[in-house]
This record gives C-alpha cells, sequence and structure tokens, in this order.
C-alpha cells in the first residue's frame, strides 16, 4: 500500500503483513478507540490532547488506559519512517476475546499509522434521513464501531457530498461523520454542544479557545439553540456553515444538498486564526 508506514508491537511492520489475530474484538465487535492526528512539519499536530481523549474514550468503553509513552515512540517510529505522511492514525482494541461482546482479559492490540492526507478543502455538505443517539452508551466517545459513519457518509457522496450533516433524536443539529459543524448566523459562529452526542473534536477545542482569546464571537451553543432546521436558514441566506476536524482543519461548506452557499465573514477570519495558531504552536 504506498504511502502507508505501519507500527506495531514496538516496530515498523509491512503494511502488508497480517498483524491482528481473527479474534481480536476490534474485528469481530468494533470494541476499539482510535485518534486521527493531522500532520504538520513532519510532527503529530496536538498529539497530547489527541492521547488524552484517546484514554478517555478507552476508560469510557471500559478498557484499561493505554500506554502512552508506547503509542508516542510508535507515532515517532512512523513519522521518522518516511516524508509525506499527512495523518497520523492510533488504534487502541481491547486485544484477543470472544466471538460474542464479552471481553477476556489480556493485552491490548496497539497500532499506529501513518499515511498520505489531502490539504483542507471547501466541502459539500448533505443532510441525511437518520440521526446519531445522544444517549448512547458510547455518545462522544471516538470507538472504532464506525458502520455508522460509514453508512451515513456513503449516502452523502451517492447524493452528491464530501460530508454528510446529522441530527440527534430529539431534533438538535449534532455533528459529521469526521466533522464537528459550526453555524454562522447573526453576527456568531455557534457551535452544537456536547450535550448534543457529538464528538468533543479537538479541532472544535481549539477553535473555541483560540477564538475566545482572539476576542471572535465564537462559542458553544445553549442545548437545544441549534435545531436541525437551522440548516434551512443557510439556503434563507441566513446562516453559513463551517467543518472541523484534525486533517481538514477549518473549512467552510460551499454546497448544502447539491444547493452552493455563501461563506461567512467569521468562518474566514478564523481560518486565518487556526493557521496562524497552528504554525506557532505544534501541541498546543
Amino acid at each position: 500500500m504506498g504511502g502507508i508506514v505501519v507500527w506495531s508491537e514496538g516496530r515498523l511492520r509491512d503494511p502488508d503483513e497480517p498483524l491482528l489475530s481473527a479474534l481480536d474484538h476490534g474485528v469481530t465487535v468494533g470494541d476499539g478507540v482510535f485518534e486521527t492526528c493531522g500532520v504538520v512539519r513532519g510532527h503529530a499536530f496536538a498529539l497530547t490532547r489527541h492521547l488524552a481523549r484517546l484514554t478517555r474514550s478507552a476508560v469510557g468503553i471500559g478498557l484499561v488506559a493505554p500506554d502512552l509513552e508506547a503509542v508516542r515512540q510508535g507515532a515517532a517510529a512512523v513519522l521518522a519512517a518516511a516524508d509525506g505522511i499527512g495523518r497520523l492514525r492510533v488504534t487502541v482494541t481491547a486485544g484477543v476475546g470472544p466471538l460474542g461482546s464479552g471481553r477476556l482479559p489480556g493485552r491490548q492490540t496497539v497500532l499506529v499509522i501513518g499515511g498520505p492526507a489531502a490539504p483542507p478543502a471547501p466541502v459539500r455538505a448533505v443532510r441525511v434521513p437518520w440521526v446519531h443517539n445522544e444517549r448512547s452508551a458510547v455518545a462522544g466517545l471516538k470507538t472504532t464501531s464506525y458502520a455508522e459513519n460509514a453508512v451515513l457518509l456513503a449516502w452523502a457522496k451517492a447524493h452528491g457530498g464530501d460530508e454528510a450533516l446529522v441530527a440527534n433524536t430529539v431534533g438538535e443539529l449534532c455533528e459529521g461523520t469526521g466533522t464537528n459543524v459550526f453555524v454562522e448566523r447573526a453576527g456568531e459562529l455557534v457551535t452544537p454542544p456536547l450535550s448534543s452526542g457529538c464528538l468533543g473534536g479537538i479541532t472544535r477545542e481549539l477553535v473555541l479557545e483560540w477564538s475566545a482569546r482572539a476576542g471572535l464571537p465564537v462559542r458553544e451553543a445553549a442545548a437545544g439553540e441549534l435545531p436541525y432546521t437551522v440548516l434551512d436558514d443557510v439556503f434563507a441566506g441566513l446562516a453559513t456553515l463551517a467543518l472541523t476536524g484534525s486533517v481538514r482543519t477549518v473549512v467552510p461548506v460551499i454546497a448544502l444538498d447539491g444547493i452552493p452557499v455563501s461563506v461567512g465573514p467569521i468562518t474566514e477570519q478564523v481560518q486565518r486564526l487556526y493557521r496562524e495558531r497552528e504554525a506557532g504552536d505544534l501541541d498546543p
């Protein structure tokens, strides 16, 4: 596989080398967690924050906290092995287990993988006919059980989009399949609260922090403040949209359901701010 670098069990591996048991719980039931970092000037950006969330997700699904020093060693080995790596993915699973949902005590599986990434680009978003469960046992945790997101993204791509925008079960705007969403309206840029069931994205977190320090009108919404129907305001010219993600960084939505939409001025300010701060601190 071109451009892919793999680390496992303390050393680099051939990307085509079989590494997982057929009974690994990450394979049989998706029992694991992961993080994806953007790579900036050969460094995994905001790695400390990503590893803290990796630990929160692991503990949140009942796994032992992963060995972060080993993960850092793996990340360093992967990034030193090749130029041009654009993203770094860390995956931790429960290790070998039964065919059912029950776990067995034992050693976790840890993989660190580097690969290429496309540069940030504006997004064509699509609304989808399904919802995320904000009361799920894994809401807000970054788990490897991503089949739901795969279905949503495939539906969006089949309808001419790059990303899906999904509501939660009570009709609030929630998130994308791999992004957090921001709505720009009435002179503010506002993102759904974590109570909506969205993942607390690292880029989302940094945008909120950096914008507050810079005096920009960017904030987390109150519960219920952003109903899914706020997306109708985009078509009416009353709102615009932006998405954030670790590889995408901060990008505007330029089409919704196949219809071109405008880019907001605050979104453009936040984009510039993010580029400046990202360049100045690789592990904020």
